[in-house]
């Protein structure tokens, strides 16, 4: 078995892995290794051929495989190591990363710090039960993109698109630019699930029908897929069949949400956040194991590479910090709870110790909504706040708070319509 020496591991090479290596070498650690099953760095991004990438990172905008290629030039050029086509099994009790690869076989990396960037998967057809008879044609967006982007395979030619996510309003437009015709994308909710700016230009650019509160009820079709069955939706979610109608298609893109990457965080006995389906995290991106860190989708699904790249910064400079020990003891930890029209909060705590800095609060409302206050508060105190125009549950917001003026033990974030 091959032994190999670590200060910071990073498992993926995603945005989140990247930002995190380029961030911890800057630090001043010494041998940062990113492992990644890929047999390339980039993650995702490398099928991200549409622009959109880099708008708050770099204030310019690029592509997903231009955003991907900086950081690992940077990587490069900082001294960061990549095991690349390497599955990591494992992480033990002692932090050692088990991992294995067609070039090493099983090896064991000891690292003095780890930081979690496996990312998200997406939902399949199995995961919301959509019944009918299982043809060719079905795929998630992210599969369907892969294809196009990255292989240069059609996947259909009159598509139907359930739910409303980023992915499957990007795909609504790239399969049109390939000659495809998009019938209709649909979404159970009353909103759509992915950023605005996705529908305006993804949608509503190209004239795709839009259908909210609806839903697949069925699929038919033998071989191919001939046409899924589609209806209204009641105030439950729940199917009005008299609206049911059949729409022709010979592909069904499922665009119905993604899934944290934490497998390898349960089995690690990493504590998991209910709401977030991700490690529980302080403002160190500090999991409940003190040497782990987590930064990315692998905590929250988010909407934005750039989101993803700033938080991972922080993960990858605090995992040198705990590496070199110098990383600040907790001596309170705060508990950090949504509050009215707030789904989730992260980080979840924030350790407190006396010294001076600020901490961003990020969240996810329930419900869209037009003018809105932002706030946290503590104890009755307003700690920060902010408007703004509208929310939505697709897009990500978040607040600063000064850690300082905390006084108690608890802040919560609050979303308040403004009359």
């Amino acid at each position: 078995m091959h032994e190999l020496i670590a200060d910071v591991v990073v498992i993926g090479a995603g945005p989140a892995g990247l930002s995190a290596a380029c961030a911890a070498k800057k630090e001043g650690a010494g041998k940062v290794l990113i492992v990644e099953r890929d047999t390339k760095p980039g993650g995702i991004l490398q099928q991200c051929i549409h622009a959109g990438f880099g708008l708050y990172y770099f204030n310019e905008e690029l592509t997903g495989p231009e955003y991907a290629g900086r950081f690992i030039t940077e990587a490069d050029n900082l001294g960061v190591d990549f095991l690349l086509d390497t599955m990591v099994l494992e992480i033990t009790p002692d932090d050692e990363v088990i991992c294995c690869s067609p070039k090493l076989g099983i090896a064991t990396i000891k690292a003095k710090a780890i930081v979690l960037a496996m990312g998200c998967r997406e939902r399949t057809r199995g995961g919301i039960q959509i019944p009918g008879s299982r043809p060719a044609g079905i795929f998630t967006a992210g599969t369907a993109q892969r294809l196009i982007n990255r292989q240069n395979i059609m996947i259909g030619k009159n598509v139907v698109i359930l739910g409303s996510g980023d992915i499957g309003m990007i795909m609504a437009r790239r399969l049109t630019l390939e000659g495809a015709k998009v019938v209709t994308v649909l979404e159970i909710m009353d909103y759509i699930s992915g950023l605005t700016r996705n529908k305006v230009q993804c949608l509503d650019d190209f004239q795709i029908p839009l259908k909210l509160n609806h839903t697949v009820t069925r699929i038919a079709g033998n071989q191919r897929v001939e046409g899924v069955y589609v209806a209204k939706v009641d105030e439950k979610k729940k199917p009005m069949l008299e609206t049911e109608e059949f729409i022709p298609c010979d592909t069904l893109l499922l665009s119905v949400g993604l899934i944290t990457e934490n497998e390898l965080s349960t089995a690690a006995g990493i504590k998991i956040s209910p709401l977030t389906k991700g490690p529980l995290v302080n403002q160190f991106m500090q999991t409940s194991r003190p040497g782990i860190f987590a930064a990315g989708n692998v905590v929250h699904v988010n909407d934005l590479a750039d989101n993803v790249s700033f938080e991972s910064e922080l993960a990858g400079i605090s995992a040198f910090r705990y590496a070199a020990g110098l990383l600040p003891t907790e001596t309170q930890q705060i508990i950090c709870k949504p509050g009215n029209n707030v789904r989730y909060v992260c980080p979840q705590t924030l350790v407190v110790n006396g010294s001076e800095g600020k901490a961003r609060l990020f969240f996810r409302v329930l419900v869209p909504g037009a003018a809105t206050k932002l706030q946290a508060r503590s104890n009755n105190q307003t700690l920060a706040q902010k408007r703004v125009q509208r929310i939505s549950p697709g897009e990500m917001e978040f607040l600063e708070v000064d850690l300082q003026k905390i006084n108690g033990t608890e802040i919560t974030i609050d979303a308040e319509a403004v009359i």
